[in-house]
């Protein structure tokens, strides 16, 4: 009788510590792919440039789209065009549906002429966020990340 209160009890404490223990990893994930794009993102940016990334008269310099940082661009100043790559894949929202095939399809996008009180998508990608609107352990939503 004793034993079964005593493992009821742990149970109690055990449920929750392990949630919080699937939503920080998931968390660290999050934080890990923001990184990870936006690192891309700045690449890409500061080789457009340099030059490097063909861009018509008033583009940003960011990608059209995510997946150009991992399907590269022709490299202008190499002599035979090769390509330059920005990511060698693009990571997934750890927060995301899992039944969304495409990882690019998981991210929220921002264009470069979006407000940013108002980030909206565009012609272009600026930024990401996750679309989960749910609070992070540290009490701030994830898409606002």
């Amino acid at each position: 009788m004793i034993t079964l209160a005593i493992m009821g009890t742990l149970a109690v404490v055990a449920v929750p510590m392990a949630q919080v223990a699937v939503q920080r990893e998931k968390e660290r994930s999050l934080r890990s792919a923001l990184i990870e794009i936006r690192e891309g993102l700045e690449a890409y940016k500061k080789a457009a440039d340099l030059g490097r990334v063909k861009i018509a008269a008033g583009d940003s310099g960011y990608p059209k789209k995510l997946e150009e940082l991992v399907e590269g661009v022709p490299d202008q100043l190499s002599p035979a065009r090769k390509n330059m790559y920005f990511l060698r894949r693009l990571p997934r929202d750890p927060f995301a549906a899992p039944d969304q095939e495409r990882a690019a399809d998981t991210w929220a996008k921002r264009s470069y002429s979006s407000p940013p009180d108002n980030p909206s998508e565009g012609e272009d990608v600026f930024d990401v966020s996750s679309r989960s609107a749910a609070l992070g352990l540290n009490g701030v939503p994830h898409k606002q990340w």
